[in-house]
């Protein structure tokens, strides 16, 4: 028998605005971000918890040019500081609290919980369930199974105590603190998405994005400031069918980046455009945001009566320059 916890929200009509041509003006240039990390966002939502019968199946899921799920969870864990905890009552009735938490080198969770509701739990088999709002658009989530457990490790005790009053300015007691020792982690994409089973071992050892802290600020400065850009990738990377009157970026990291595309055809989809080679830091993101940018525009400008072929050949000369 295992907890599962899920996210539930109300979908929106998405907006149906359209775009003016892309201009063949030269491209922007990306402008530098500062250095510092971006308190992430949170709205209301609320959370289903559920008994099964049966433990879930285990799934691989793996792509070339995007982040593996393992890698997405520790990402959506390490920007992350509220939850949704789920445990069983001794009448066996599921129960979700909120609760806030920190993550150690591992991304195990480290829980401050009050007296009144540790009374309430009678099995330690419990699920935290944790959600990542990206840019108003996508709300990929993770939920962790596992048992919720005293540290026994004295040092992991001391950072706990640590990182508690430099993430939320409190002081804890030692008998509040608690950590979810995991079995396996459930990654989503989004609401109503199918998700991907990851095994505890492949989330321990994975990292989380490197862009990460810098990954909603990279984004709010390109829909900001350089949507000309954003629309030309659009004819130039992506293979349409179809006439795009709006587009957005939702979401940077290390291999790519995700775009939401409305056309009057199709409604609202998602694309992914990796970039040319792995990034390592925002500089890196920012030069092949930048190299693309150019590339696109002298497409869309000088370009157009070339084959596939030659646009393939300069997109591989200009990639290798990034």
């Amino acid at each position: 028998m295992h907890l599962q916890t899920q996210s539930l929200t109300t979908n929106l009509p998405l907006p149906s605005l359209f775009l003016p041509k892309p201009s063949t003006t030269k491209p922007h240039q990306f402008t530098p971000l500062k250095q510092q990390k971006p308190y992430p966002q949170f709205s209301l939502k609320c959370s289903l918890s559920t008994v099964s019968s049966e433990p879930p199946t285990h799934v691989v899921g793996s792509s070339n040019d995007k982040p593996f799920p393992a890698e997405v969870s520790r990402t959506i864990m390490e920007l992350s500081s509220v939850g949704t905890l789920s445990t069983l009552t001794p009448d066996g009735w599921p129960l979700s609290v909120g609760v806030r938490f920190a993550v150690d080198d591992d991304g195990i969770p480290i829980l401050c919980l009050s007296d009144s509701y540790r009374q309430f739990s009678v099995d330690r088999r419990s699920s935290l369930h944790v959600q990542l709002e990206q840019s108003g658009m996508r709300t990929p989530q993770c939920t962790i199974q596992g048992s919720l457990d005293k540290p026994e490790d004295t040092k992991l005790l001391k950072w706990a105590h640590s990182m508690w009053k430099k993430r939320f300015g409190e002081e804890v007691k030692d008998e509040l603190i608690y950590v979810v020792a995991m079995e396996r982690v459930l990654q989503m994409e989004d609401f109503m998405e199918d998700g991907v089973w990851v095994s505890s071992s492949d989330y321990k050892n994975a990292s989380p994005d490197p862009l990460r802290d810098f990954a909603e600020a990279f984004v709010n400065e390109i829909n900001d400031k350089n949507m000309e850009d954003v629309s030309r990738f659009c004819n130039v990377y992506v293979d349409l069918d179809v006439q795009v009157s709006e587009a957005k970026m939702i979401w940077v990291d290390r291999l790519g980046f995700d775009m939401r595309l409305w056309s009057p055809q199709k409604g609202a989809f998602d694309v992914r455009i990796p970039f040319p080679r792995e990034v390592t830091d925002v500089k890196g993101a920012k030069s092949s945001f930048n190299g693309m940018s150019q590339l696109a525009w002298e497409v869309e400008k000088n370009y157009q009566t070339l084959n596939f072929k030659k646009v393939q050949q300069l997109k591989q000369i200009t990639h290798k320059g990034l």
